[in-house]
């Protein structure tokens, strides 16, 4: 039988179940408002399915039109019923979820800071689960990034939330003064990332080429990846891309007061998958063009310098490329012997402001990867993904070869201006 919570304003009166027409869904009434229910599917990547739903509000007034939800929310805060509400919407929330007849996915609520605060919280939402017979680990809370500061107290009510068997979900990283001390303060088991973060993903290819290592970051730190917002083709190859664990959004579904079919997303999925394998063989295609130039010009300065010339006369046709930034030679410690070889009338603006970087004879690069795998396997050229060059502070790519010399094995490596390379092609 459905239900109808009342709340009747500007007093709170206790929920009272009256019969509603909205067939099998709860609502709550509040002032001229009805308020019900949405869910919008969160899926796997790797699953192919859904595993979770995020619950939001809606709302319409006496008319049946749709107004914002907010707009009730700020009638209760001008009102005193803001908590009430809050509770009575999360009540709504778990009870329209445990009608979906669901086994296994989860129920991500989103809490409200003033919610999280309150010492009771946590016992009366296991009390609402327990008369649902919904057990707490079906339950994500996701608190906001931004909410509680760096209070211990707040720390303590998230332990104490995971403790009972919720899962906590760290929400909106990424927007105004986030940073990683804040995921390791509160070991989140999920971040979700801020939608800005992938509008500037979108707009902007060099952040596009961060975002995996950022999310790269979270897993090692121990958390499953969540993006949502994603509305168009381009920013859900971006999510794959990225390697995030989840996805949720208008592109794959809506929210919506019906659970999704198991397999909803699973065709797009799969289509998405096809068009980035797609798209990161052709970006290898180009790439390995870009580069070919610099695979025979690197083998044959190496041939040179086995063969007695001087670095400078070894690496003529090197320094003769287009993109070049500079050349320089490591013994098999990875110090750099003598200084950068740099190309013909190379001095940039940046360069200039980076001027103290720029002498590097005596230099100890072992640690680079560009050493590191050309002394693993010598005679072959290797190539680092784009970089930020500590030289001119610019994203560039390093080619390396290790040979034997009279000297020791050397490894000779050049600097490419991947920026310039990118705009060329």
């Amino acid at each position: 039988m459905t239900s109808m919570i009342d709340i009747d304003p500007p007093s709170f009166q206790p929920p009272r179940p009256i019969a509603g027409d909205d067939g099998n869904r709860r609502t709550v009434l509040y002032g001229d408002y009805t308020v019900f229910s949405v869910f919008q599917p969160v899926f796997s990547v790797s699953h192919r399915r859904a595993i979770g739903y995020h619950a939001s509000l809606r709302a319409h007034d006496a008319h049946g039109g749709q107004v914002p939800s907010h707009e009730a929310f700020t009638q209760a805060a001008r009102r005193g019923d803001l908590l009430e509400l809050g509770r009575l919407a999360e009540s709504l929330h778990l009870g329209n979820f445990h009608a979906f007849d669901s086994h296994d996915e989860w129920l991500f609520l989103s809490l409200h800071p003033a919610a999280l605060m309150d010492t009771v919280y946590g016992d009366a939402l296991l009390a609402n689960l327990k008369t649902l017979g919904l057990p707490p680990q079906r339950v994500v809370l996701e608190v906001p990034e931004q909410a509680g500061g760096e209070t211990p107290r707040f720390a303590a009510i998230v332990d104490g939330l995971r403790k009972a068997g919720f899962l906590i979900a760290l929400g909106g990283f990424g927007s105004k003064h986030s940073n990683i001390d804040r995921v390791w303060h509160l070991h989140p088991d999920i971040v979700t990332l801020d939608r800005g973060i992938l509008a500037q993903a979108s707009e902007h290819s060099h952040l596009e080429r961060v975002l995996p290592g950022l999310v790269s970051l979270l897993h090692e730190s121990g958390q499953l990846v969540l993006m949502g917002g994603l509305t168009t083709e381009r920013e859900a190859l971006i999510a794959l891309e990225c390697n995030v664990d989840f996805v949720q959004g208008q592109y794959f579904a809506g929210p919506s007061v019906e659970p999704v079919q198991p397999q909803a997303a699973a065709g797009i999925m799969d289509t998405l998958s096809a068009a980035l394998r797609l798209r990161v063989a052709e970006r290898e295609r180009a790439q390995q063009a870009r580069l070919a130039p610099y695979v025979a010009a690197l083998s044959g300065a190496s041939a040179r310098l086995r063969d007695g010339h001087d670095l400078l006369d070894a690496a003529t046709q090197l320094l003769a490329l287009p993109e070049t930034a500079r050349c320089f030679l490591l013994d098999s410690s990875g110090r750099q012997i003598g200084e950068n070889l740099l190309p013909r009338g190379h001095a940039s603006q940046r360069a200039k402001r980076f001027k103290p970087l720029l002498h590097s004879e005596g230099a100890s690069w072992e640690r680079r990867p560009y050493f590191i795998d050309a002394m693993r396997t010598p005679g072959h050229v290797h190539f680092t993904p784009p970089y930020l060059s500590i030289n001119e502070a610019h994203l560039c790519v390093t080619a390396s070869i290790a040979a034997p010399a009279a000297q020791g094995m050397q490894v000779l490596c050049v600097d490419i201006n991947w920026e310039a390379a990118a705009h060329r092609h």
